[in-house]
């Protein structure tokens, strides 16, 4: 974390936008980009994070917002009165509203708390484990107002332990290093998860993003559904969500495929604490090859999971990325028998939804099977979307039953 930032409006900064390019904002867009913005030399000197009041360029004022002169998003909004101030107060009275509307989701204290922008939260990424807390901060703002927002967990959730997992990607474009600690309590190995009842093992300090992904909870109760008496695949497995999911609903033979040891070693963990350990085989082996030979060697599945990482991590990546959707598509495709079921997803929010269909309509074609889409769907609703930020529903999900 950087030095503290001002909380209070007394002496707060002004910027300014350019003229006429305030209407976005103003209707409700929490971005400000930097060539919306007047960057004066006093702008430009002010440190990443800092809170500004923002105007525009004739004067109206627009609200408060974290600032970063160095990236593409320059400002954020907090809030559009630019008196607020912006304190642990502020901040828990937010976190109570985001805490409200996943109690009545998903009750039990396991979800997504803070999901960024649509939680009001810019940048951040808050999950909740039972009595501890994970937090991210992919923003400027928020690495400097993090003693605010730890305060602010302490009187809303009152977690026994706190670690910050920043260590993602998008920290660096906004000039931060990463680091992975322990900052309130203990964490003593690995971290029981609980979904819809299931446990589950998750390693907080070194497993995927957070630990575990809440993201597709209602997904994997879906293809549950469906899963009685079932053959499953669950590719790009992580620590077998999809499969051990289906293997609590009755499936016969779950074959859990990752190419992580320790994903795998998790995965079988949480097999056994569910009883369904006799069901389940674990696979490490590269998803794409594997799959080749899967369909090389004549195996047939009821129901196949595909739920692979980003394949189009930055925009310069979109036209090579989006053809892993397509081979993967090819791939699965004919390792579904016939009436079965294919669960593809892709959690690359450079890649948009009509991409995403096209993708696979087109693999399905290369393997020469047709089908229909049961569900199109995305994540689970403690993942909420800012209503003037679309692009930012990343994950795209689709069900079909194949002929």
């Amino acid at each position: 974390m950087v030095g503290p930032l001002n909380n209070t409006s007394e002496g707060r900064p002004l910027v300014r936008l350019m003229a006429g390019r305030h209407k976005r904002v103003r209707t409700g867009h929490p971005w400000v980009y930097s060539n919306e913005i007047a960057m004066d030399a006093a702008a430009k000197k002010l440190a990443p994070g800092a809170l500004v009041r923002l105007e525009a360029g004739n004067g109206e004022p627009l609200g408060v917002a974290m600032f970063n002169p160095r990236t593409l998003i320059a400002a954020r909004m907090l809030d559009r009165d630019p008196s607020a101030s912006i304190d642990a107060g502020f901040l828990a009275r937010k976190l109570a509203a985001a805490l409200a509307v996943r109690e009545r989701l998903y009750p039990g204290g396991y979800y997504r708390l803070v999901h960024a922008e649509a939680d009001g939260f810019p940048g951040l990424i808050v999950d909740r484990y039972g009595d501890l807390c994970v937090v991210q901060a992919n923003t400027a703002g928020f690495d400097r107002l993090m003693p605010e927002l730890l305060e602010a967990l302490d009187v809303t959730v009152k977690p026994a332990s706190v670690v910050l997992r920043n260590d993602s990607g998008s920290r660096q474009l906004e000039g931060l290093a990463d680091e992975v600690r322990l900052v309130k309590g203990t964490l003593d190995g690995l971290t029981e998860v609980f979904e819809y009842g299931a446990p589950y093992l998750a390693d907080l300090r070194e497993g995927q993003k957070t630990g575990w992904f809440y993201d597709q909870r209602d997904n994997r109760a879906l293809v549950a559904r469906l899963a009685a008496g079932a053959r499953v695949l669950d590719a790009y497995a992580y620590i077998g969500g999809f499969g051990i999911s289906c293997a609590r609903a009755g499936a016969r033979d779950i074959v859990i495929l990752d190419r992580s040891a320790l994903a795998l070693d998790l995965a079988a963990q949480s097999a056994k604490r569910n009883n369904v350990e006799a069901v389940c085989n674990f696979t490490r082996a590269e998803v794409f090859p594997e799959l080749e030979r899967l369909g090389a060697a004549g195996e047939r599945f009821d129901i196949v999971v595909v739920d692979p990482p980003a394949f189009v991590k930055s925009r310069k990546d979109l036209q090579a990325g989006v053809r892993g959707y397509r081979k993967l598509a090819r791939l699965a495709a004919p390792l579904v028998t016939p009436g079965g079921f294919l669960f593809i997803a892709s959690c690359s929010h450079n890649v948009d939804r009509p991409t995403f269909d096209e993708q696979i309509a087109h693999g399905l074609s290369d393997a020469m099977r047709t089908g229909r889409i049961l569900y199109s769907g995305g994540a689970g609703l403690d993942h909420p979307v800012h209503p003037s930020l679309p692009e930012s529903a990343y994950l795209k999900a689709s069900l079909l039953q194949l002929d």
